[in-house]
């Protein structure tokens, strides 16, 4: 059985501001969604509402059947990528990563170095996390995230402070885990990127989710317009050459 997340009628304030507004959303597992908006849209809340870290001002999160905060106070097997990746400064990525692994205690010493060999690191580099560029406290913080093999995997800006093979390298772990049935949800401020990384997209505007069709027609029609106004212009050139001649 594959992992389902509900949310229903989900709303969440912090004192008078609404920053989810009546989310109602199903996420199956087996495919990347992808989460688009601005700044300050809700995507970050949104993921942290389906991983327990907030509860809800009213409406309801399920994992599987079993509601969040009440009959289970996080979703079972998870791996998280909010915002900035943290970790202890004067230790190395493995041994960072073994002490997360130590709280579970799911998974080997190889394991864990398979997973910082997957997001292109080196297990045995002596630096410290603190001697570590942007782009390589990302990597360590997605093989945090993956190494447990969880059934749900959420990333925020997985891609942030990577180039393009960085980029290309992040895909083929998505498209791994999503092979072997984990549900994959990631945010992205770039939407082009959002599109190759992910199955399916959803908007966030001002916390709520943009209705998905009407988000289709509406792109589509702008479309249509810009290609109307194109060739309309085309048009006019072609007169003014002609009568020129």
């Amino acid at each position: 059985m594959g992992t389902v997340v509900r949310l229903e009628h989900y709303t969440k304030n912090f004192k008078k501001v609404t920053v989810l507004d009546d989310i109602n959303l199903t996420l199956e597992s087996g495919k990347v969604i992808g989460l688009k908006g601005k700044n300050g849209s809700g995507k970050t809340m949104l993921m942290r509402a389906i991983s327990g870290l907030i509860l809800p001002t009213s409406g309801k999160v399920f994992i599987n059947d079993k509601e969040l905060g009440k009959q289970i106070s996080f979703p079972p097997s998870i791996g998280l990528l909010i915002e900035n990746p943290s970790f202890i400064a004067n230790y190395t990525g493995f041994k960072n990563l073994k002490i997360l692994a130590s709280i579970q205690n799911k998974i080997s010493d190889e394991e864990i170095r398979e997973a910082i060999r997957k997001v292109g690191l080196k297990p045995d580099d002596p630096r410290t996390f603190k001697k570590y560029s942007l782009g390589m406290k990302q990597r360590l913080g997605i093989a945090a995230a993956i190494m447990e093999k969880p059934d749900i995997v959420i990333l925020d800006e997985p891609i942030n402070a990577l180039d393009e093979a960085g980029a290309g390298l992040i895909k083929g772990i998505l498209d791994e885990l999503k092979a072997n049935g984990s549900l994959i949800i990631i945010a992205c401020h770039d939407t082009e990127e959002l599109n190759y990384l992910s199955d399916e997209v959803y908007e966030i505007y001002e916390g709520q989710l943009v209705d998905k069709e009407a988000a289709e027609a509406a792109k589509k029609a702008i479309e249509e317009a810009n290609k109307k106004a194109e060739a309309k212009k085309d048009g006019r050139a072609e007169e003014n050459k002609e009568a020129v001649s």
